[in-house]
């Protein structure tokens, strides 16, 4: 009766063997991406011991995606890679069912090329080129990773172009490259629409106006919705996406459970304390900075978002009169009581961050706590001076 009790007591995390972690990295997918909101939590409980039509379920996603971001349609896929490689697909097949069951070989007289400005072939967790070419398209990269011109795009379209695919992401070059409304105003005016990754953004409606006609969104990130992608724009390209579902989308297909959790994260969105929560934030990075100000060789700052989400974030220089490398410092935080696991994809460059837009009640005091421990601790660990962060072994020997 004892273990029976414990167990109960004990958090999801506890039962299942997982650290308790605090995340100041972000809505990153490696950590679970976001705290999910209540009203999520609820739309899937209640849906899940229900039957529904799923198609019907999906036209009532439709009209809510619609209000939300101002497209003409949308739809609730498996993740936001999904969305990109359905949109895509759907580009190259239109409403063609035979060809949709065709892909990855695409029949003739079809169009099969996707243009993307080289700074935006990144990998955002899998290859952007990837999720293109597993649809069976081939990727033309336009201009340099430092550098795209108007011409670059231009001349990169033929009768074969059936996209250009322009990405919103803090992993992309953040200068040299065309904006969204100029890189959609050449492929406009060649008849080519454009596809926009937007997972991590904010703003659900601002691509759809800057010239996007498919944009695909997080359900799970800023959302706080079930982990998925959101497909929204115009409504003759969104069915040809949607229609994959029928092919390649088989595999991305998302559950009554997911679908039901999005439509209650976006109407969430609707009624959110925006201000409220950016002031919550505001304090928690005001207090970061108290912490560290005059500590030795820490330079704390506050910067604002690189791709204009409307939030903040503390960039933290270490230099090497902390004892730490950034890399170091990141991987101590990340064995501290409790973890702290911060923003490292930049470590190499002598910095992290900390993002404050996941955090619990009692969080940021905790990390806090926790930076001054770890840079007060002595002696430092033997891998404190470490420099790089990538290191793929723990992958080659999962799941031991």
């Amino acid at each position: 009766m004892h273990g029976h009790e414990t167990r109960r007591n004990q958090t999801i995390r506890e039962r299942l063997g997982l650290r308790p972690i605090i995340n100041v990295s972000g809505t990153m997918t490696a950590l679970g991406a976001s705290i999910m909101v209540p009203e999520a939590v609820q739309a899937m409980a209640e849906i899940g011991p229900q039957f529904v039509e799923m198609d019907d379920l999906h036209r009532t996603a439709s009209k809510v995606v619609a209000r939300l971001t101002g497209g003409e349609a949308g739809f609730i896929t498996a993740s936001c890679a999904s969305g990109i490689s359905l949109a895509i697909a759907g580009a190259i097949c239109g409403a063609d069912l035979l060809a949709i069951e065709q892909l990855p070989d695409i029949r003739d007289g079809l169009k099969s090329e996707v243009i993307v400005q080289f700074g935006h072939m990144v990998n955002f967790g899998g290859n952007i080129d990837q999720g293109i070419r597993m649809t069976g398209a081939r990727v033309i990269q336009a201009g340099t990773v430092s550098v795209v011109h108007d011409y670059h795009v231009a001349n990169a379209i033929s009768e074969k172009t059936a996209a250009g695919l322009f990405v919103v992401s803090h992993h992309t070059v953040q200068y040299g490259m065309l904006s969204l409304p100029r890189f959609a105003e050449i492929c406009h005016a060649k008849g080519v629409p454009v596809i926009v990754d937007a997972a991590s953004e904010y703003d659900l409606q601002r691509f759809l106006r800057q010239g996007a006609d498919i944009v695909i969104y997080s359900g799970h990130k800023f959302l706080g919705g079930p982990t998925s992608g959101i497909v929204a724009g115009r409504k003759d390209l969104v069915r040809a996406a949607f229609l994959q579902n029928r092919g390649i989308g088989r595999g991305m297909k998302v559950g009554k459970e997911s679908i039901a959790g999005v439509i209650a994260a976006l109407e969430a969105w609707e009624n959110r304390d925006h201000e409220g929560i950016r002031q919550r934030e505001t304090a928690a990075l005001r207090l970061w900075e108290r912490t560290l100000a005059g500590l030795p060789g820490i330079k704390a700052s506050m910067v604002p978002d690189p791709t204009d989400n409307p939030l903040d974030r503390i960039l933290i220089e270490i230099g090497p009169e902390s004892g730490y490398s950034a890399a170091g410092l990141a991987k101590a935080l990340s064995q501290a009581n409790p973890p702290v696991i911060v923003r490292n994809h930049e470590v190499e460059r002598g910095h992290f961050y900390l993002d404050p837009c996941n955090l619990h009640e009692g969080e940021a005091e905790i990390v806090a706590e926790s930076l001054k421990t770890v840079l007060a601790a002595s002696p430092k660990p033997d891998y404190a001076t470490m420099v790089i962060r990538k290191d793929t072994s723990g992958l080659l020997s999962w799941p031991d």
